[in-house]
């Protein structure tokens, strides 16, 4: 297999993948730690805060983050993703109370709105138009195994050693992604020198209206994921599970394998018939969560959202980049992101308000996660038979 033939698996792209790796690593192998975290130092009924927070700050920062992508370049925004987390990683320890907490979850969730968008539109912008559902597909893989490996590591570090020996874990892999990022060559062919003239946001700058369609399924399908990660640490103690990373491992896994074809699928049958088929299986997969009664059980579950996870991604970034215009792509990446934080950072909220540490009512947020999931697979269905409809 030459280069020439397949363009995307070259040095850059790898690089790239890497530093996404260790990037997602640095603050999902928080995640399984921080509810019995904020419960030890007097914030047990902010739960549903720790995700929520976190997103609300990425999703504010996704128009910044979008235009400076597409103005002072994808690599530089990448490094600021990286520097928030590495230096997070070491307030954690010094910012003990539960509002110094709070408030750095707050500033965390600037990572996440930076580097992820200028990463989208980097893969697009060095990989051809016909392999972009593969493309990202390659580089979640790439992602998802920072989420599968970080919150088994996160919980056997806390385990063997401490809390704040796992935040500085995180800020040292986040130092990595930074390290890498400096051997990334730039794509924006006319960059310009950031000013702070490039802050000020117009009303045509927040959302690219050409990818609402995207945007939205993103957000209805990820309101579960916020259910997920705030509640599936309480439900594993409950269930008897040591180590709380293991269903964040599990699941990761089974979506790392799918990811190997699902992009190429993408690229092959089109975006939408793909993610129909991702969104029945994220129904399913929230129902069984819902109803496991066993450690066994709720793995399998696990494993079901895995691959409805690992179909659904790919397919959603490259249905995105095909709606997108080339010049506004970092635009077009935000607003996807700034769906998909909505999404995560609502589930984490609506899961905090019905749960309020009564385990017997973590069933019903994972079913209305289903029925939410389901309505986005609804609306596709709407929007296909309104296309056939118009063309009769």
């Amino acid at each position: 297999m030459s280069i020439q033939r397949h363009p995307i698996y070259n040095w850059s792209f790898g690089l790239l993948c890497f530093s996404s790796l260790l990037f997602s690593a640095s603050f999902n192998m928080l995640i399984p730690e921080l509810p019995a975290y904020l419960t030890k130092i007097g914030g047990a009924e902010y739960k549903g805060l720790i995700i929520a927070l976190f997103t609300l700050t990425a999703g504010i920062s996704r128009p910044f983050s979008g235009k400076l992508t597409d103005t002072v370049g994808r690599v530089p925004v990448m490094a600021v993703g990286s520097i928030v987390c590495f230096v997070c990683g070491f307030l954690y320890p010094v910012l003990t109370s539960v509002s110094g907490f709070l408030f750095l979850r707050l500033v965390h969730g600037f990572s996440t709105g930076f580097k992820p968008t200028a990463t989208a539109a980097y893969v697009a912008d060095i990989v051809p138009v016909n392999r972009w559902g593969e493309a990202m597909g390659i580089h979640g893989l790439c992602f998802s195994t920072g989420m599968a490996i970080g919150p088994a590591i996160g919980s056997a570090i806390t385990g063997s050693y401490s809390i704040n020996v796992l935040f500085y874990c995180s800020s040292a892999f986040a130092l990595m992604s930074i390290i890498i990022l400096m051997n990334m060559k730039e794509t924006v062919p006319q960059k310009q020198r950031f000013s702070t003239s490039l802050l000020k946001i117009s009303r045509n700058e927040i959302i690219e209206w050409r990818v609402f369609p995207a945007a939205l399924v993103t957000l209805l399908s990820y309101l579960g994921y916020g259910v997920l990660i705030t509640l599936v640490p309480d439900k594993g103690e409950h269930l008897g599970m040591t180590n709380k990373g293991l269903f964040f491992m599990t699941f990761t896994i089974s979506s790392l394998l799918i990811r190997f074809i699902a992009g190429k699928v993408s690229d092959s049958y089109g975006r939408v018939k793909v993610i129909k088929v991702a969104l029945v299986l994220l129904c399913l997969a929230f129902v069984l969560i819902g109803k496991a009664d066993s450690t066994a059980s709720f793995l399998v579950a696990s494993v079901v959202y895995g691959i409805a996870s690992g179909i659904l991604s790919p397919a959603i970034n490259a249905w995105t980049v095909d709606l997108s215009h080339p010049e506004r792509r970092g635009m077009a990446m935000a607003t996807m992101y700034i769906a998909l934080e909505a999404g995560i950072g609502i589930g984490a909220l609506l899961a905090g308000w019905i749960y309020q540490n009564e385990v017997s009512r973590i069933p019903l947020n994972f079913y209305i996660a289903a029925v939410v999931s389901l309505a986005a697979l609804l609306y596709i269905l709407g929007k296909d038979k309104l296309k056939k409809t118009e063309a009769i």
